[in-house]
C-alpha cells in the first residue's frame, strides 16, 4: 500500500505530522442523525440493532457518507463483552444500560454457567460489511471498554456518578474484583483479535471511568489489565495500532503510556493543552479534545475552540476528535463547520 493509499490515521498514529489532520468524533454514529433515528427505530431495540450486521454496519457508514470523515468506527457497545460473559444485560429507554449486578463470587459462579461468547460472532461480519463498502483512505477503528469501566458496570449493574460499588468491591474482596478483571481481559482480547482479523486499522480501548481512581488503584485497576490486553493482541497482531482512552486520569497518562504500551491516547476536554503538548504528545500521537458543549453551541466559539487545539496540537502526531461523545441534539449545521475548519 502506498503512502498516498494508507488512511491518514494510521499515518498519524505510525507517528507521522499531517498538514491537515484526521477527523473523527466519538460516537459519530448515532442520534444526533435522522438516518440513525429511523434505523435504530426498525431495528425494534439498541442490542439488535448491535447484533444484526447489516443493520450495523449501515449505522458505521451513515457518518462517512454524511460527512466524509478521515475514520469510522465500528457500531458496537462496550457492554457486549459482560453479556458474553453471561451476564444479562438491557437498555432502559431514557436511562442507559441495566445488568444484574456482580456483587459477590456465588453471583460471577451462575454468570460463568452461561458464558456465551458466540454472541460476539456477528461482530466480525459486521467489520467485513464495511471493510468491503469503506473508502481505502479511510480508516477503520475497532474497540472494547477498558476492564476497570467494564468491571465498574458489571458490579454496579448500572453506571454510577462515583463508581463506588466497584471501589468497595476491590477494597472488600480484591481476589474477587481481580476474578472479574481476569474474565474481562480474557474476552477482550479475543474479541479485538476478531475485529482486527475481519479487518479493523486500529482499536481503541475506551476507560471512561479511569478518572475515579487515585494513582495505586489506577496502576492497578487500569494500566496493568490494558497492558494485558495490548500484549495480548499483539501477540496475535504485532503491527496493531492500539489508540487507550483513560478519560480523567490527566497527570497519570505518562505513566498509562509507559504502563500500556500503546500507539496513542485519547485528550479529554479538561486535560491542561501545555501539559498535554509537553508530556503526553511528546511521547505519543494524541487525540481529542474539543468539548462536546462547545461543539452543540457552534458559532464562532466553535471555530476560536478548532483554531486554539490546531495551534496546540497541529504541528505533531494529531487526530483531531472530541474529548467525549457527541451530543445527540448537536446540529448537524455545526459537524460540517467543524469539518470545514479543520480542513481549512
Amino acid at each position: 500500500m502506498t503512502t498516498r493509499e494508507t488512511p491518514a490515521l494510521i499515518r498519524v498514529l505510525g507517528g507521522e505530522s499531517l498538514p491537515t489532520p484526521p477527523v473523527w468524533l466519538m460516537r459519530q454514529a448515532g442520534r444526533y442523525l435522522p438516518e440513525y433515528r429511523e434505523l435504530r427505530a426498525k431495528a425494534g431495540s439498541f442490542l439488535s440493532l448491535c447484533y444484526d450486521p447489516e443493520l450495523a454496519a449501515e449505522v458505521t457508514l451513515q457518518p462517512i457518507r454524511r460527512f466524509g470523515f478521515d475514520a469510522a468506527i465500528l457500531f458496537a457497545d462496550i457492554l457486549l463483552v459482560p453479556q458474553a460473559l453471561g451476564q444479562k444485560l438491557w437498555f432502559a429507554e431514557g436511562e442507559g444500560p441495566r445488568l444484574e449486578p456482580v456483587a459477590d463470587a456465588t453471583r460471577l459462579a451462575e454468570i460463568d454457567r452461561v458464558v456465551d461468547q458466540a454472541k460476539l460472532d456477528s461482530i466480525p461480519e459486521t467489520v467485513r460489511r464495511v471493510r468491503a463498502a469503506l473508502p481505502r483512505e479511510t480508516g477503520f477503528i475497532g474497540f472494547c471498554g477498558a476492564p476497570w469501566t467494564v468491571a465498574t458496570y458489571m458490579v454496579a449493574g448500572r453506571g454510577t456518578p462515583d463508581q463506588a460499588p466497584a471501589k468497595e468491591l476491590f477494597e472488600r474482596d480484591p481476589a474477587l474484583f481481580q476474578a472479574i478483571i481476569d474474565r474481562i481481559v480474557t474476552s477482550s482480547i479475543a474479541y479485538l483479535n476478531a475485529q482486527i482479523a475481519a479487518g479493523v486499522d486500529a482499536v481503541q480501548i475506551f476507560d471512561s471511568w479511569a478518572g475515579a481512581l487515585g494513582p495505586e488503584d489506577f496502576r492497578r485497576w487500569c494500566i496493568a489489565p490494558t497492558r494485558r490486553i495490548v500484549d495480548g493482541v499483539r501477540a496475535m497482531h504485532p503491527q496493531a495500532r492500539i489508540i487507550g482512552f483513560p478519560r480523567g486520569a490527566g497527570h497519570l497518562i505518562p505513566d498509562y503510556i509507559a504502563g500500556t504500551g500503546v500507539d496513542a491516547v485519547g485528550l479529554e476536554t479538561d486535560i491542561d493543552r501545555t501539559f498535554a503538548r509537553n508530556e503526553i504528545q511528546s511521547r505519543v500521537p494524541v487525540q481529542g479534545h474539543l468539548d462536546p458543549l462547545v461543539l452543540r453551541a457552534g458559532g464562532d466559539a466553535l471555530e476560536r475552540e478548532v483554531d486554539a487545539i490546531l495551534t496546540a496540537f497541529g504541528d505533531r502526531p494529531f487526530i483531531f476528535n472530541l474529548g467525549h461523545g457527541i451530543l445527540p441534539d448537536t446540529p448537524i449545521a455545526h459537524v460540517e463547520r467543524l469539518l470545514k475548519r479543520v480542513r481549512g
